[in-house]
């Protein structure tokens, strides 16, 4: 029963979400698409309980490269790049800024956590051209089946699968299958296997 209501609770925020979605491409069409996507984010972000979490994830259904149905997305959470992909299961806590990634099947992700798109999203060298000018590359950070990331922590790199990231901690290296990190810079502290 439970699993008739859901399917019938995103068959409906899907047919809600598509205006929105409508309006969203037609944007996107005359400027840039994450830039789109960061102002629907943010609006629909602001929606709370079961129904905003039904409705954004439909949405992104729609606009981003992959969201799977099965998963939830916290109220106060944005997402600033299409080229995300959000797998079965996953569960995204609540005022995270996720960048351009891959979460795999059943992650937990704290609340507060940023998904950052790589570590070198800003150029800085040259100190005659506001840093803002400057560019930068954003990269797919990949987060691995089944891992754990606390709350508050900031992830520049990928993390393996099942693996645990302490609460708080920056991510800045790859951290492989199976560890536990934690700290600022995060450092293994442990195996999970």
């Amino acid at each position: 029963m439970k699993n008739i209501v859901k399917t019938i609770a995103n068959a409906i925020c899907l047919v809600i979400a598509f205006p929105l979605f409508v309006v969203y491409s037609m944007l996107g069409a005359l400027g840039n698409k994450d830039s789109s996507l960061w102002g629907f984010s943010q609006f629909l972000s602001l929606l709370p309980g079961a129904l905003g979490n039904y409705l954004r994830k439909n949405f992104y259904r729609l606009s981003m490269t992959r969201c799977n149905k099965d998963c939830a997305i916290l109220f106060g959470t944005i997402f600033s790049q299409v080229d995300t992909e959000i797998g079965k299961g996953v569960y995204i806590g609540p005022h995270c800024n996720i960048g351009k990634c891959r979460i795999e099947d059943y992650c937990t992700i704290g609340s507060n956590v940023h998904i950052m798109s790589g570590k070198r999203q800003h150029n800085f060298e040259d100190l005659e051209t506001p840093i803002q000018e400057q560019g930068g590359v954003f990269e797919k950070i990949v987060i691995g089946e089944n891992t754990w990331i606390g709350n508050c922590a900031l992830v520049m790199a990928n993390v393996g699968k099942k693996c645990i990231v302490g609460a708080g901690s920056v991510v800045t290296k790859n951290v492989n299958d199976y560890s536990i990190v934690a700290g600022n810079p995060a450092k293994v502290i442990g195996k999970r296997k």
